[in-house]
């Protein structure tokens, strides 16, 4: 039976996981949380994309002998080429909020029309093996190589899932739910923003939804299930 540490003490989203992960492979015991570990530090998110971030928190469990999970993901906008990308949840500066996120991002696009409004949710998986697993991650699974040795991992150990979720960022905002740009972000083949439907509905399209499916279907098959 394999454990998987998942690099957050977020448990909405370790329930959510888990709950993905289990239907995938009987093989997957359970996620852990990284204080369940002992780990109890911040972990610096410096990286220049999803895949970075992503790979350096899911390679904090795996150090300590762990399989490590992560995932990094925001929001892409191609008028502000690619902004505000990895630094999405911090995007109005320190002590950001989401509305604040929200009313900085309008403000950058108060002159574009909505034609070029375009813009895609994204959300990179990462799982890193511990050095003495006996799994190797398929060569097609891996990510660029270059980003696992420049922070010292071997690719071999590493495997990586890019979802994403194609829409327009709206003039104002609309819904209710959601949460960060959610009420901001259209998604055409809904007709409403994904603050405008349930939670169950727009995890059928997320950006997250889709990467984890994938996810879960790897591991079913990197894990012998």
């Amino acid at each position: 039976m394999t454990e998987l540490v998942l690099a957050s003490n977020n448990r909405k989203k370790i329930a959510e996981l888990e709950t993905f992960f289990l239907s995938a492979s009987s093989n997957i015991m359970r996620v852990r949380t990284l204080s369940e570990i002992g780990w109890t530090r911040e972990i610096a998110e410096d990286g220049e994309s999803f895949e970075e971030n992503s790979l350096i928190k899911a390679s904090v469990p795996a150090f300590l002998g762990y399989v490590g999970v992560a995932d990094d993901s925001g929001l892409s906008v191609d008028a502000l080429g690619g902004a505000p990308g990895v630094f999405s949840a911090r995007y109005s500066g320190e002590g950001a909020t989401d509305a604040r996120n929200r009313a900085k991002l309008l403000k950058a696009l108060a002159d574009v029309p909505e034609e070029k409004r375009t813009a895609r949710f994204v959300c990179v998986m990462t799982l890193v093996l511990p050095e003495d697993s006996p799994c190797v991650v398929p060569l097609e699974w891996r990510p660029d190589e270059r980003l696992t040795w420049k922070r010292g991992i071997d690719p071999a150990r590493v495997m990586s899932v890019r979802g994403e979720c194609e829409g327009k960022i709206l003039s104002s905002e609309r819904g209710e739910g959601g949460f960060g740009y959610d009420s901001l972000f259209w998604y055409p083949d809904f007709g409403a923003t994904f603050a405008e439907v349930e939670q169950e509905r727009k995890n059928l399209v997320s950006h997250r939804g889709r990467a984890m499916v994938e996810f879960s279907k790897r591991l079913a098959v990197l894990f012998g299930n």
